[in-house]
């Protein structure tokens, strides 16, 4: 899907890894990272329910059903984003490769891109890259856009990297607080439950004791999994990818605002169109950045998170939360018996930046942020 341009070549080259990591040589050259964990969602049936509900990257993606998936494993969510893990770190390693000075261009046809879900090495129904993340390329303002041909270029493989930065940090928070233990808890409830009775629907209800069960199975899953004690070594690998992740994006904006083409701009400058179906206001990266300003300073303790037993002088250190995390309790963070130990004097993040923004974007800040990264 690329097209090289003369001496730039190599650079593009980079740019295509990072796109397309893990680059397997088959009867396409669509792949990208998260076809690898399509496939182990397919394979094993987490299509929809309890996947979609969790509202958690890749597994809230749309796939096709599998009529014959294998026995599902608990341990397949956290596997997953281990190799996901691993699989960015060879997009990121490509992509940092990309300097400044680097010219390049890679013309990318949306209709081009699928992911081989079901692994037919063909083309089905719903795997389409519209198919799969068409309301995200669309920012979730409405229906997944049409046909999009995008020329990343050199400032975008900044953006590109601070994306596969924020997807490992969270991949990484993920595995450190692997819900396998209480998915196997859960599942095993759920088989002795089933073994004494199966509870009946009335006829015509919409929303019926499955649908309940399968909301307190997950809020069981989600609560299982934070009360643990996480691995400390991948929460500071997460802290650390937030970081370079903002880093990224500083770069890309300083990049794309010397761009003086207009060439199917993906995210534009002042004097470019975008080719997405969004309208970007004119102020909008003045006002990100401000945002991503209060999340470095939050991240590096030197703005504090508020506590509601806490004044105005104080709150609680999130960088020492990633760097020495603690066993957690929910009922001891509400409380704050947990929490005390990260708690401490200093000024608090006052939410003005975020609120700045919201306003820029006529309040759509949370689709906003899904682009903007």
């Amino acid at each position: 899907i690329a097209h090289h341009r003369g001496a730039a070549a190599h650079q593009a080259d980079r740019l295509v890894a990072g796109l397309l990591q893990p680059v397997e040589h088959r009867h396409r050259d669509q792949v990208a990272v998260f076809e690898t964990a399509l496939q182990t969602r397919y394979r094993t049936g987490v299509t929809d329910g309890l996947a979609e509900m969790s509202d958690i990257p890749v597994l809230r993606l749309p796939i096709p059903e599998n009529p014959a998936p294998e026995p599902f494993d608990p341990a397949m969510i956290t596997t997953m984003f281990e190799q996901m893990a691993e699989d960015l770190g060879g997009a990121i390693a490509a992509l940092d490769g990309i300097d400044d000075g680097d010219a390049v261009a890679v013309r990318i046809d949306t209709a081009d891109i699928w992911f081989d879900i079901n692994m037919n090495l063909s083309r089905d129904t719903g795997e389409s890259l519209m198919d799969v993340a068409g309301l995200i390329l669309g920012g979730g303002f409405g229906p997944a856009p049409g046909k999009i041909t995008v020329n990343f270029d050199t400032a975008d493989a900044a953006w590109l990297s601070a994306y596969a930065h924020l997807l490992s940090g969270l991949s990484d928070l993920m595995i450190a607080f692997s819900p396998t233990d209480a998915i196997v808890r859960t599942l095993a409830a759920n088989d002795a439950m089933a073994t004494l009775s199966v509870p009946s629907v009335p006829p015509g209800r919409d929303w019926g004791i499955g649908d309940m069960g399968k909301i307190a199975d997950l809020i069981a899953i989600v609560i299982g999994a934070l009360e643990q004690q996480p691995d400390p070594v991948l929460t500071r690998a997460a802290h650390a990818h937030f970081l370079d992740m903002i880093a990224d994006n500083r770069t890309f904006w300083a990049r794309v605002a010397q761009e003086t083409d207009n060439d199917a701009e993906w995210i534009p400058n002042k004097k470019q169109q975008t080719v997405l179906p969004i309208s970007f206001p004119t102020d909008t990266g003045v006002r990100w950045q401000a945002v991503l300003a209060d999340a470095e300073a939050l991240l590096n303790g030197t703005l504090l998170i508020p506590y509601w037993r806490l004044g105005d002088d104080a709150g609680i250190n999130l960088a020492r939360l990633f760097q020495d995390p603690p066993l957690v309790d929910l009922a001891g963070m509400i409380q704050g018996v947990t929490l005390v130990p990260y708690m401490e004097n200093g000024r608090l993040i006052d939410g003005t930046s975020m609120m700045m923004f919201n306003e820029l974007v006529a309040g759509d800040a949370g689709l906003f942020m899904v682009v903007l990264n």
